[in-house]
């Protein structure tokens, strides 16, 4: 009995020790064996951030041995936004340290282009006692980006004397010397043209114009007539016709011009310009229509004896068939034109006269 109950006891303890020892795979698990869980991470208490050790004081830097008091320096700002750090082509753009110039260039270049420039309407804007009223046209040759060749042209569809002029003729018998009076009919010159300064400008805040100021000089030749006499009415065949005023041709003049505006230019190939220009043109009446004093004494005694005015023995250049014949519709006898014009050359006189221009035009650029 006693052996059997110690037999019982060791089998008791063994049991368990072998279980421990058997690999899971000889036992599978009873399908009542509760889940195994996987217990979640707690999280991490971060550790407390220990204090940065304050800076050991610098020592006193000495002063310099020079007499001469220190340059204040301005403290940098700091910067606290990274992105004011960011890089435009090689520069901080926000940054409050740096400053930043830039200068473009032209967006479109002139040097070694053609410019074709009408001006349709140039005006005179010092009218005293002349007026004058035409169309223009320039060719430049942008020989550098601010300096270019020109070729200029003006052609006067409108000239005549200013009314205030007009209306001392009709009313007091009296008018300025022929000279102060010289009307440019055409000129034609060669000068340069030079751009100081350009820039550009926002135009409805979608479109950018390039302009420039431009400053011009030049020298040529013109052409001059002069009034001989106005309108006049005459009475024809019972009704009152208006004979057109009559103009005598004074020859080429020397012409000269100086000026300035500005160019606004609308992409690669148009652009346009408003300018002021001053044409200064000798002024010496010594003829009229080629025909000088000499002649214009020859030309009256021939009317006064009725000799046919080719027998007169006239100069070259006098053109007498102006001073002869009828007009056939206002029966106006040219004849009675020799008397004024005698008297404009009577008394020579000479003067230079600054013609004074708005042009407002166009260009084409290739």
């Amino acid at each position: 009995m006693r052996s059997t109950s110690l037999f019982a006891l060791l089998l008791a303890t063994a049991a368990p020790a072998a279980l421990a020892q058997a690999p899971e795979s000889a036992a599978p698990p009873s399908e009542m064996a509760p889940i195994p869980v996987k217990p979640e991470p707690r999280p991490e208490t971060p550790a407390p951030e220990q204090p940065a050790p304050e800076p050991a004081p610098e020592a006193p830097t000495a002063p310099p041995a020079s007499d001469a008091p220190l340059a204040s320096v301005a403290e940098l700002q700091p910067v606290s936004d990274p992105n004011e750090q960011r890089l435009v082509n090689g520069a901080p753009l926000h940054n409050p340290n740096v400053a930043v110039h830039v200068v473009q260039k032209k967006r479109f270049a002139d040097e070694g282009r053609h410019e074709l420039t009408l001006y349709p309407m140039v005006g005179q804007v010092n009218g005293r006692f002349t007026e004058h009223a035409g169309t223009a046209f320039h060719y430049t040759y942008h020989l550098q980006e601010n300096f270019g060749l020109q070729v200029s042209s003006i052609y006067n569809w409108y000239s005549n004397e200013s009314a205030f002029n007009l209306e001392l003729i009709d009313k007091v018998r009296e008018q300025a010397q022929a000279a102060s009076a010289l009307l440019l009919v055409w000129g034609a010159q060669a000068g340069v043209e030079v751009t100081p300064l350009y820039g550009k400008f926002a135009f409805y805040d979608n479109h950018l114009l390039q302009f420039s100021l431009v400053l011009s000089g030049g020298a040529g030749i013109g052409s001059t007539r002069v009034l001989i006499r106005p309108d006049v009415v005459n009475e024809v065949d019972g009704e009152q016709r208006t004979v057109p005023a009559r103009f005598g041709d004074t020859g080429s003049k020397f012409l000269g011009s100086v000026g300035g505006g500005f160019r606004v230019q609308f992409g690669n190939s148009m652009a346009l310009r408003l300018e002021m220009r001053n044409l200064v043109y000798t002024a010496r009446v010594d003829n009229v229509d080629g025909c000088n004093l000499s002649d214009f004494q020859k030309l009256e005694d021939g009317r006064g004896s009725g000799t046919d005015f080719s027998q007169l023995g006239l100069s070259g250049s006098c053109q007498y068939q102006k001073f002869d014949g009828v007009d056939p519709k206002t029966k106006k006898n040219y004849r009675e034109d020799i008397v004024l014009g005698k008297d404009l050359v009577g008394n020579p006189s000479s003067d230079v006269l600054n013609n004074l221009n708005f042009y407002a035009g166009f260009s084409f650029l290739f």
